[in-house]
């Protein structure tokens, strides 16, 4: 398809209606690879990096908003987080949504 979309507009006339439809589309095609499908491959490596990196002790949020501390970093796709004291949960790693980063201690 992509092939003979090219071919029509190579072989198409200047009078052809084709021609003042093909060049936006393409442009809207470019636009939207670079508005909504690049930064969401970004995301997504960020993301994939994040996971890799979860380590004990690491203060996470889940995609539920559940605000705790990973005390355990299983093998495969499970960690244990501590949510209060005495309550451990065992969620997957694609459920951290975040990792939360701490303040820098301040000298005074």
């Amino acid at each position: 398809m992509t092939t003979a979309f090219f071919l029509t507009i190579a072989d198409a006339a200047p009078g052809n209606p084709m021609n003042s439809f093909a060049i936006p589309m393409l442009a809207m095609g470019v636009i939207f690879y670079f508005l909504i499908i690049r930064p969401q491959n970004k995301r997504q490596n960020d993301l994939k990096s994040l996971l890799t990196s979860l380590k004990t002790g690491d203060k996470v949020v889940t995609s539920g908003g559940i605000h705790g501390i990973i005390s355990n970093v299983k093998e495969g796709s499970t960690l244990i987080l501590k949510v209060a004291d005495n309550v451990k949960i065992e969620i997957n790693k694609d459920a951290i949504a975040s990792v939360e980063k701490d303040a820098a201690p301040t000298t005074t």
